[in-house]
This record gives C-alpha cells, sequence and structure tokens, in this order.
C-alpha cells in the first residue's frame, strides 16, 4: 500500500474479492458491491442508483477513475445524489449482459467503462461508457435533476427497457429445428462469408480494431478436414503467421495482446487475457498438428513459458489478466527507446533493430518501438540479445495483475494445455492441467456446486453456465489425454447437475444462471459466440460429445437440437456463431469412437493425438473398463486393439494407429 493510501479512507470496497473493485477501495466514492446492501439503500432513500462497471485490465476504465472517481468533489455529488455500486464484470457476467444490453437497447454503443443508472427497482433508464470528468459531472446534475422532477415519466421509459430485456434472443433468432436438413452446403455457405470478410493482406476478418476470434479459425480447420480445400487452411495460416509475427504477440516475453487497434496486428491494447492465451494455445496447436510449422510450435512453448512465469498461482491456479498500462502509461513495460535498446545491446543493437523493425526515432508514440517481426522464423530471432532485453524488462515496473481466479477460464486454459499436450505430447503440458484442475477442486467446488473465483478466498459467488460448459469441457479434455474414467464421470455429474440447475425446457436453451442464484431485472440466455465462446454452444458440444461417450442418445439429441433451432443464424453469421459452426460440422460429419484396448493403450492415445482428427472421441484402458462402448472389449490375449466406430456402426479392429487412421479417413 501506497503512503497516499494511508492517508486516505478506506471505502467499503477493500473487503472485496476482486482486484478491480479493490483499485477503488480508496476513491472517496462511497461504493458499493451489488447487494442488498445498496438495493435496500437505494429503495429506503428513493434515490437511483449508478452501476459502474468494469474490469482490472481495462485502460478507460482506470482513465475514468483518475479522472472522476478519484476526485472529492465529482464523488461528493455522486454521493449525495446516487447509491453508488462497482460491479467487476468478471466476477459478475450476469449483471454486465442485462446492463449492456440496456445500454445497446438506449442506442448506446457497448464498452467498458460501463455505467448505467437505475431507478430503485433496478430498472435501467440512461446509460453510456466513459465520460471526460465536465461531461460526467454534467451528466449526473442533469440526471438528478430528472429524477427530481419527471420521475413518473423515467420510471415508464425504464418499465419498457425493462421488458425488452426479457425478451429472449431465441424468441428473436431460433426457428423450428430442421435435424435431418443438415448438409456440407450448409458449411460452405459459412465459409463464404468468411472468405469474403476476409483480409487477404494481414490475416483476420478485414476490420479494425482487429480481436483474435479463435473458434472462427478453429472452425475453419474443421472445415479444412472434411473438404481439403486449401482455401480455408491457407485462411488460417496466413492469420496465425501474421499475428505472430506483429505486435499483438509478445516477441520477447510469449502470450498475446487482447486486440489490434489497426488491421496489421502492430499496434495492440496491450491487456493479455487468460481466455485469448488459452484459446490460442489450442488453435495453434491444431494448425501445427496440420502443417507442422515449426514456427506454431514455438507460439505455443512461449506463450506457455508466459503462463507460468507471470499467471500461475503457486497452488496451480491461473490469473486473470495482465494490464495495459504501467506507471500510468498504456504499453511503457513492452516498449522501447532505440536508446534503450543500445543501452542494453551496445555493438549488437544493429542486428537486433533490423530484425525486430525498431528505429531510432520510434516506430510507434513517444518515440517507442513496438517489437515485431518481417521475418516468419522465430528460430533466426538474435536469442542472446532477447534474453538481455528481457532481464532488463523484468526489473521495470510492471503492468497490473488481476490475481483472480475464474474457473470457466481456469477451464479453458485447461483446455489449451490438454491440446498443446496431445499435439507435442510434452508431458510437462499435461501436468499444468492437471495441477489446474485440483486447484479448481480444491478451491471453486463445494457444497455441491462450482463457484465463480476466488482471490485468497473463495468469493460467494456461484458459477454460471460459463464455468460449468467450460469446466464439463476440461473433464472431457483430460480424459481423452489421460484415459482416467474418473475425469468422464465428473464431466458427466456436471452435465447432470448442468441440466436440472440451468435448463429451460420450454426453450430447450441454458440459462446464463442457475435457479438459485440472485433474481436479477432479467434472465438470460447467451447464445451469440464472440471472444469467448458462448456458454449455450459450449454447453451444446459437452452434451452431444459426452453422449457418444457415454451413449446417452438424450443428450446428444439435445445438443442436436439446439443447433437445429438456430440453424439460420449459424449459417448467416459465423463471424458470430463460430463455436456453434464447429458443432454444426459435427454433426455433419459425425463424430467417430475410437475404443483403444491393451496394454500399449497409452503409447497408442500419444500417437493417435498427435494426428488432427477434429470428429473423432478417443476412449481407452489397459484392460477393461466401465464406459458402455467398451462392452465385449477387453485385452484377453495381451494385444492391444483399436476398435472404431461410427453412428452405431463398427469396422473390424486393428493393431496399430495407422490402420486405425486409414479407417478414419
Amino acid at each position: 500500500m501506497t503512503s497516499d493510501l494511508k492517508e486516505k479512507k478506506a471505502n467499503r470496497l477493500i473487503h472485496a474479492t476482486s482486484p478491480y473493485l479493490l483499485q477503488h477501495a480508496y476513491n472517496p466514492v462511497d461504493w458499493f458491491e451489488w447487494g442488498p446492501e445498496a438495493l435496500d439503500k437505494a429503495s429506503k432513500e428513493n434515490k437511483p442508483i449508478l452501476v459502474s462497471i468494469g474490469y482490472s485490465a481495462c485502460h478507460w476504465c482506470h482513465v475514468m477513475e483518475r479522472e472522476s472517481f478519484e476526485k472529492d468533489d465529482i464523488a461528493q455529488i455522486m454521493n449525495a445524489h446516487f447509491v453508488c455500486i462497482k460491479v467487476d464484470r468478471e466476477e459478475r457476467p450476469d449483471i454486465d449482459q442485462v446492463y449492456m444490453e440496456a445500454v445497446q437497447a438506449m442506442g448506446g454503443h457497448g464498452g467498458w467503462p460501463l455505467n448505467v443508472f437505475l431507478n430503485p427497482a433496478q430498472q435501467p433508464f440512461y446509460g453510456g461508457t466513459y465520460f471526460p470528468p465536465q461531461n460526467w459531472v454534467s451528466v449526473l446534475q442533469q440526471i438528478n435533476q430528472a429524477f427530481q422532477q419527471k420521475r413518473k415519466e423515467i420510471d415508464v421509459s425504464a418499465g419498457e427497457i425493462s421488458q425488452h430485456l426479457k425478451v429472449s434472443d431465441l424468441q428473436r433468432f431460433s426457428q423450428s429445428p430442421e435435424i435431418e436438413n443438415f448438409q456440407v452446403t450448409d458449411l460452405e455457405k459459412m465459409v463464404a462469408i468468411l472468405e469474403s470478410r476476409f483480409d487477404q493482406t494481414w490475416g483476420g476478418l478485414e476490420k479494425a480494431p482487429k480481436f483474435v476470434m479463435p473458434t472462427i479459425w478453429m472452425f475453419l480447420l474443421r472445415y479444412y478436414a472434411i473438404t481439403k480445400k486449401p482455401e480455408a487452411l491457407n485462411m488460417v495460416t496466413h492469420t496465425l503467421t501474421k499475428m505472430s509475427q506483429a505486435g499483438l504477440y509478445d516477441q520477447l516475453g510469449g502470450g498475446f495482446s487482447r486486440y489490434s487497434v489497426d488491421r496489421e496486428w502492430f499496434a495492440p491494447h496491450f491487456e493479455k487475457m487468460l481466455y485469448d492465451n488459452a484459446q490460442l494455445l489450442s488453435l495453434y496447436s491444431e494448425a501445427y498438428s496440420i502443417t507442422k510449422n515449426p514456427l506454431f510450435k514455438t507460439i505455443v512453448y512461449e506463450t506457455i513459458g508466459w503462463l507460468e512465469r507471470e499467471m500461475t498461482h503457486t497452488l496451480g491456479g491461473f490469473f486473470s489478466a495482465l494490464d495495459a498500462d504501467s506507471e500510468g502509461v498504456e504499453g511503457k513495460f513492452y516498449t522501447w527507446t532505440y536508446d534503450e535498446v543500445k543501452n542494453v545491446l551496445g555493438d549488437q543493437t544493429d542486428l537486433f533493430t533490423r530484425y525486430f523493425n525498431l528505429t531510432r526515432e520510434g516506430n510507434w508514440e513517444h518515440g517507442r518501438n513496438i517489437l515485431n517481426r518481417s521475418e516468419q522464423n522465430p528460430a533466426n530471432a538474435p536469442s542472446d540479445e532477447k534474453e538481455k532485453l528481457m532481464k532488463v524488462r523484468n526489473s521495470r515496473v510492471r503492468p497490473g495483475l488481476d490475481d483472480k481466479i475464474l474457473t470457466g477460464w481456469n477451464a479453458m486454459m485447461i483446455q489449451g494445455l490438454t491440446d498443446a499436450y496431445r499435439t507435442f505430447g510434452e508431458p510437462h503440458f499435461l501436468a499444468l492441467a492437471e495441477a489446474n484442475i485440483r486447484f479448481i477442486e480444491n478451491n471453486l467446488i463445494g457444497d455441491g456446486k462450482v463457484y465463480r473465483s476466488f482471490k485468497n478466498k473463495r468469493s460467494a459467488t456461484g458459477g454460471f453456465l460459463e464455468d460449468y460448459a467450460f469446466l464439463i469441457q476440461a473433464y472431457t479434455a483430460l480424459y481423452q489425454s489421460t484415459f482416467d474414467e474418473a475425469y468422464v464421470q465428473k464431466a458427466a455429474a456436471w452435465c447432470g447437475y448442468t441440466l436440472s440447475h440451468f435448463f429451460d425446457e420450454e426453450e430447450g436453451f441454458f440459462h446464463f444462471s442457475g435457479k438459485e442464484a440472485e433474481p436479477l431485472i432479467a434472465r438470460k440466455k447467451e447464445i451469440f459466440d464472440n471472444v469467448i465462446p458462448s456458454s449455450n454452444s459450449v454447453m451444446a458440444g459437452n452434451l452431444y460429445r459426452i453422449g457418444i461417450l457415454l451413449d446417452k442418445d438424450e443428450w446428444k439429441k439435445a445438443a442436436v437440437t439446439m443447433v437445429a433451432k438456430l440453424g439460420s443464424i449459424i449459417r448467416s453469421e459465423p463471424g458470430y456463431m463460430s463455436h456453434w459452426g464447429i458443432l454444426l460440422s459435427e454433426v455433419i460429419q459425425g463424430v467417430a469412437e475410437v475404443v483403444i484396448v491393451g496394454p500399449d493403450a497409452e503409447e497408442m492415445r500419444k500417437e493417435f493425438s498427435s494426428h488432427y482428427q477434429p470428429y473423432a472421441m478417443i476412449m481407452g484402458t489397459p484392460s477393461k473398463s466401465e464406459l458402455p462402448l467398451f462392452e465385449g472389449r477387453s485385452a484377453v490375449d495381451g494385444k492391444t486393439r483399436i476398435y472404431l466406430c461410427f453412428d452405431k456402426a463398427c469396422k473390424l479392429p486393428v493393431e496399430t494407429v495407422a490402420e486405425a487412421i486409414g479407417q478414419l479417413n
């Protein structure tokens, strides 16, 4: 704690578990956490509620805090006329979803910081994102005045917006399911749309700012696996190459920033999020398993190096994010002036600056340089010089670390690590994944349910669909990486829990919040894929794949029905339905059951997993198994056999992976 903070009085956020809320614990604003205390106060005092939503790695959240929330005069206005609530969108995505949609319904743009004004019934009537201090004061004064003088009109408007929020996206976009009508032409339509939006020069979709959107490229890899059309693979490999050469990727330390402000992936917004890097481990691993491009392997190994070095709790959990700023300056930790490089490298400066495209004047803002490579092969990078600069960089003031540990995001990283393990056969990657699942089980699961967040202690917030869905996916991935049947049994148990606590029988989809969660003014269902795949698409994929593993036809049917109801929008909007597109491709292509039985099951699993086979569920045991697909199959003569079945029809057993791959193809 700095000396300045010691002189300031802490507000009630000092007791929060969220690093973002703790950042505001010494503001003069009388902040509340979301909960009964704040909501009851608004009702009793008949005051409007200000809900200010952000996250710890958000640059403009910090700016608004410095300019407004730290100022005594502005805080005085906020405290006098409003009940002020701070929300970490990562800890409470349920609240963020509701009020983000409200601001968009009012005609505003989404983004963070999100500042929304509610009446005491929690109904929104005005909102926006970042406000400069003079504008913010004006907004506060005008809203206070309107609330006193035009309360009836405000309540009518807020009620109308609240009614809009209660309408499910499924009411707008779902259709009667046409389960039998799926075909490869559906995938071709999606690929044609993505191709029309593809940036042929720099990769990615042709717009700035550029977000990574990993599931788009994973969908294209699966389309390539079905059709062998090189255009699909080329879009992916071109994008991954360009991303890894530019400033979006940390050329010294590994790991990707959240997005690029330009088409070239050159200038990132320097925050690094766990969820992006988790999915990118999967994506680069899958791309390597097809292409064997050593660049993709390097990116995976360096990104896992960053994860271990900067993002891992001593007990095995993974932290959420690194801030874009250090010392109040965006990107200062990651960028270099020419003189800074010269002071470290001396005579070796020219080689380094040529390789990473640095200039004396600076290739970015304020005379600073962002490291970026023209050359595709990072193995040619001046490694000694990188190490010297890394040592100096490590002595700099570090960006802020959001050290809360979120169940869903950690489970996403387990998927990324297991994909890397299966591709490269590196035991350490699996060890990291298994240490992480132990952390989740010891710290984020209890009382028969999953919790959302941990920072020094478990938060009281229960898990959302996102947490359950990614946890189930992680258990499934761990089973396929180890053949430890405890993992698949846990995946099945949590599937059952999620169906009983989140599933809406009427619409056939899952609520984002469980039935025991605190009620908000609307109970949302998340269906659109974004930088994080939608929780409904992940859950549908779980039902389909575990339905195959456990031979549960009713689960497979539920998943297929979910895809069918969204078929039209999946085909027409692949940019925001790409994870659904992956499941659609599985339904069209079918998923083979690969069962390995015998003493060499583990070795055969490793060999099989090094091949890109997205349309196969792999199961195995050295002796016998209780899983239904092992019935009648055991290692009776000491030989290891691979049984390949497809839609309840089986091929003859084979004794080599090559033969099994041949049957699959």
